[in-house]
């Protein structure tokens, strides 16, 4: 894949997030319009004739396009610096119709085993399913890519930084190494956010998003987003949400569109807060180890400085038992228990007995999921208070260990 240069008079990223893919109706309105409607009409049977057989432009039902649904595809397209984007109902529908529009039956795909619990069941139990072969390694090691590549693989799977542990793949490698050997590289980057990296830059063939994330922001509503090629998403994955129906619904495109236009306010505050909240929860005598890529302690801090512009909104720390994780969660006063993250409110969560709890408990222990990791997705509250309420929690861990 050729990674697309930087045109310098191209907009910025955050000017695109507010401008990017709108096209005002005939009521020259300011904000995006909704256009909630499942299917379109024709001026005459030639017409629709035309417009389904591709010979003349325009929407024929909701499930296929919609013109709110493009006006959020373009404007992410835009910002991540990818020739074309394709929204979905959900995170996990992007993911899983991205990898099964890509893969065939006999194919092997590689996959860092340190994922989001969902996509370690893909994996694991779905993609087998269908005769696609998957091999699991530990991602940040390139001569396990290396050594797993088999004549039949098709595909290489990551995420950076990934969830919950915030271990960091080195996507410029992984690209290469993959398309040495006629393979393609699909990144789940819903942790980080373009704004934190945008790995279509980095030579990455196809990236997904949780919409549901950073994109949102809010904590609002589902959504889901692939991006690539113009040629391979009209070729492998149009056809694929065209006739199984994964679509994103239109007044989730308009909320998810109007998300893009404060994420780099939103995430630039909060990953600011989570680098002042990391070094002071690194110091507290209840935390045995603490993660995150911005962290000079973070053992692929190298990488992180090359690879992301900032450290990101997700801070992960061990509290040695589940006991004393538990009290730490229950100890909280503003921060909420959710399984959720990348929301304007901080939200914790115990990821063994929640986004985890499906993965076999060895297949925790490799990825370093332990009984006492906590993950915190920062928020846009003031340091000074969750600085106060995470320490008082921090405390009362530290009682019961």
């Amino acid at each position: 894949m050729t990674v697309p240069e930087r045109n310098p008079d191209q907009l910025d990223p955050e000017t695109l997030a507010v401008r990017g893919g709108h096209e005002r109706s005939h009521f020259g309105e300011t904000a995006e319009a909704i256009y909630l409607t499942s299917g379109f009409v024709y001026d005459s049977a030639e017409a629709a004739e035309a417009r389904f057989t591709g010979e003349q432009p325009g929407y024929v039902y909701s499930r296929y396009g919609n013109p709110t649904i493009s006006v959020f595809e373009k404007r992410l397209a835009q910002i991540e610096g990818a020739e074309m984007c394709y929204g979905t109902s959900s995170g996990m529908s992007a993911a899983w119709t991205g990898l099964i529009s890509a893969l065939r039956a006999g194919d092997h795909v590689i996959a860092s085993r340190a994922l989001f619990g969902s996509n370690v069941v893909i994996f694991q139990q779905f993609l087998p399913r269908f005769g696609i072969e998957t091999t699991l390694i530990d991602g940040t090691d390139l001569a396990a890519w290396e050594a797993a590549i088999r004549p039949n693989t098709k595909l290489l799977f990551l995420e950076t930084p990934s969830n919950p542990t915030l271990e960091l793949i080195d996507i410029r490698a992984i690209a290469e190494l993959a398309h040495a050997h006629g393979a393609k590289l699909m990144v789940d980057n819903a942790l980080a956010s373009p704004i934190v990296q945008r790995p279509i830059t980095m030579g990455a063939d196809l990236v997904m998003y949780s919409a549901t994330k950073h994109i949102d922001g809010q904590g609002r509503c589902l959504g889901g987003a692939i991006l690539s090629t113009k040629a391979y998403l009209e070729t492998e994955f149009q056809p694929f949400l065209r006739h199984t129906g994964p679509a994103l619904s239109p007044f989730n495109a308009w909320v998810l569109a109007k998300g893009l236009e404060t994420m780099a306010l939103r995430v630039e505050r909060s990953a600011s807060t989570a680098l002042a909240l990391a070094q002071r929860i690194e110091d507290h005598k209840a935390v045995k180890r603490a993660i995150y890529p911005f962290l000079k302690s973070h053992k692929q801090y190298d990488l992180a400085q090359r690879q992301m512009d900032n450290g990101g909104t997700l801070i992960a720390f061990d509290l040695g038992t589940k006991a004393a994780a538990f009290a730490f969660l229950n100890a909280l006063e503003i921060v909420d228990i959710s399984n959720n993250l990348g929301d304007a409110k901080s939200l914790a969560t115990h990821p063994v007995t929640t986004t985890h709890r499906a993965v076999a408990p060895e297949d925790r222990a490799k990825a370093g999921i332990t009984e006492g990791l906590v993950r915190l997705s920062v928020g846009l509250e003031t340091v000074r208070d969750l600085g106060h309420d995470i320490t008082r929690a921090l405390d009362a861990a530290a009682k019961v260990l």
